[in-house]
């Protein structure tokens, strides 16, 4: 039986990998730095993980899949035209340490907005909170009717 990943779940996955790239070598890797260093792509992968989190925590928030998968897709085009081959991009997804290191980002973002990490409904106000505001983790989010 194979696993169904939504693009969130995806998405999470690509945000949890993009640091390898410093020990994957690439013809004209040294002219670039290591992929986990591109703040944007980092930056990106951090809303993806973040809007996860909420999605899985808080009942009444689901995803917004579609847009999702866009937003993932934007920041997989930029590492491409940034001249990281899909290979070292891969590598970088699929990295436990860069993975850990964006879910801890995500976690602390939360956290610093009131969100008790054991407590699941603590999710909720801050995920309607970006909802309503309309920010990029907001617009990854919908609110359940």
């Amino acid at each position: 039986m194979t696993a169904v990943i939504s693009p969130l779940g995806r998405a999470a996955a690509l945000a949890a990998g993009l640091g390898l790239a410093a020990t994957v070598s690439a013809a004209g890797a040294e002219s670039r730095p290591a992929l986990g260093e591109q703040t944007e792509i980092v930056r990106g992968l951090q809303v993806i993980a973040t809007a996860d989190m909420i999605r899985k925590k808080c009942p009444t928030i689901g995803a917004r899949m579609l847009t999702a998968f866009g937003y993932m897709q934007r920041l997989k085009s930029k590492a491409t035209r940034l001249g990281y081959p899909d290979a070292e991009i891969r590598a970088f997804v699929e990295d436990k340490a860069e993975k850990a290191r964006v879910e801890t980002a995500a976690r602390n973002w939360l956290t610093a907005r009131g969100v008790r990490l054991d407590e699941p409904p603590s999710y909720c106000p801050v995920g309607l909170a970006e909802i309503r505001s309309r920010t990029e983790i907001g617009r990854l989010l919908r609110a359940r009717q």
